[in-house]
């Protein structure tokens, strides 16, 4: 299209090879462009699969050294010295923490973006216990997430996001401010001092208000894209901007919500099977979340255990539906097996976390198109009122 309307300017004076090669040129610049958007659309749409895929080469690292014997802090400077460029820069940084004598949880704190919060604060957690190894599997079941994240993007919001949302903000302000404006004038014109129908009056009338509600829910969809592109880097920057806020809005979701559980639930299975006292892995298991809303129930659940009350019974304040107080009860019947206890809940939970986000994208997709769809059908129904009313005049006139 490029090459065509630019042709149209240009005249070659009977030039054939300049003005096929023109042709060529902006052709291979056409072809350039989109190739760029959809580079760009693949790097977006990508991030949260290549950021759990540096974690995971990190983790399946550190796995590997501690199966052959190393400490952490070895494991990951052995890993390094290679100067593999695969497990990326950040990976090689936080080794030359580790060779300059740093503490290895606290390299990782130096090198925020190499791993998600969460991860970081379950290596934490094995660090205190003094076995990474048991908190390894809590740390590899969280990367699955994203996967859940990138189709829900990539089957519903990416659409909405980079194609109908520019849509649905250009053509009611273009309709708003040359369309209808000029409309109201013409019937004026020659509608003899008549008013306009109801409907249509109430279209006209309304205009502003429907353009802003218009906006408001792509302001609305394009906060959610951007928190999708951000990941950990924006819900840290929103905590330091609203504290307390963005924890409360995520844990209304209920995937989010299911799958704190999940984390929670997983980091305490294996803090009290280490014998950890039960008000401490209550905490720690808490903090490893990194949400605020379950470090305040933690909080609850351990005032409680403090007065006397039984573990099965004072997690009920974390876990709404009580299943997580069931499970843990009948673990110490069994002698305390929590890990086994707890598998199948924690997959049920996935299972139903991924299901819900899915569900959650579709319905909102359908129903902001549903509501453009509202939006359009009234200005075209109000205008065509206008016409046939003006018709019928005619017609009778």
């Amino acid at each position: 299209m490029i090459a065509a309307l630019t042709l149209a300017q240009v005249d070659f004076s009977g030039d054939t090879f300049a003005r096929g090669l023109f042709i060529i040129s902006l052709s291979l610049i056409e072809l350039i462009l989109c190739a760029g958007v959809l580079y760009l659309f693949y790097f977006l749409l990508t991030l949260p699969l290549r950021r759990n895929e540096r974690a995971r080469l990190f983790l399946d690292l550190l796995e590997l050294g501690l199966k052959e014997g190393r400490a952490p802090a070895q494991a990951i400077m052995e890993a390094s010295s290679s100067r593999d460029p695969a497990p990326g820069a950040r990976f090689h940084l936080v080794a030359a923490h580790l060779e300059a004598g740093v503490k290895f949880s606290d390299a990782l704190a130096k090198v925020p973006r190499l791993l998600p919060p969460q991860v970081v604060a379950m290596l934490q957690a094995g660090e205190h216990l003094g076995d990474i190894a048991k908190v390894l599997p809590a740390c590899q079941k969280l990367l699955t997430d994203g996967v859940s994240q990138v189709r829900g993007a990539l089957n519903y919001l990416l659409i909405l996001t980079f194609v109908i949302t520019p849509f649905t903000i250009y053509v009611p302000i273009v309709l708003g401010i040359f369309v209808i404006p000029k409309f109201r004038e013409v019937f004026a014109g020659m509608g003899d001092g008549r008013p306009l129908p109801a409907f249509t009056s109430f279209v006209t009338e309304h205009g502003t208000f429907l353009i802003l509600l218009q906006v408001g829910i792509i302001t609305f969809v394009w906060s959610l894209m951007a928190a999708y592109l951000g990941g950990p880097r924006w819900h840290a920057w929103l905590r330091r901007l609203l504290p307390g806020l963005p924890d409360q809005i995520l844990f209304r979701f209920p995937w989010r919500r299911k799958r704190l559980q999940r984390d929670f639930s997983a980091m305490l299975a294996v803090l009290l099977e280490a014998g950890v006292p039960e008000t401490e892995a209550v905490t720690i298991a808490a903090d490893t979340t990194t949400n605020r809303v379950i470090q305040r129930r933690a909080a609850v659940v351990c005032a409680r255990l403090n007065s006397g009350v039984k573990l099965p019974v004072a997690i009920h304040a974390v876990d709404d539906d009580a299943e997580l107080g069931w499970r843990i009860a009948n673990a110490l019947q069994r002698g305390g097996n929590f890990m086994a206890a707890l598998t199948g809940w924690h997959e049920a939970l996935d299972a139903k976390a991924f299901q819900l986000e899915q569900a959650a994208a579709q319905i909102t997709t359908s129903a902001l198109v549903l509501l453009n769809g509202l939006f359009v059908a009234a200005v075209v129904i109000g205008l065509f009122l206008a016409l046939i009313s003006l018709l019928n005049q005619a017609t009778l006139w």
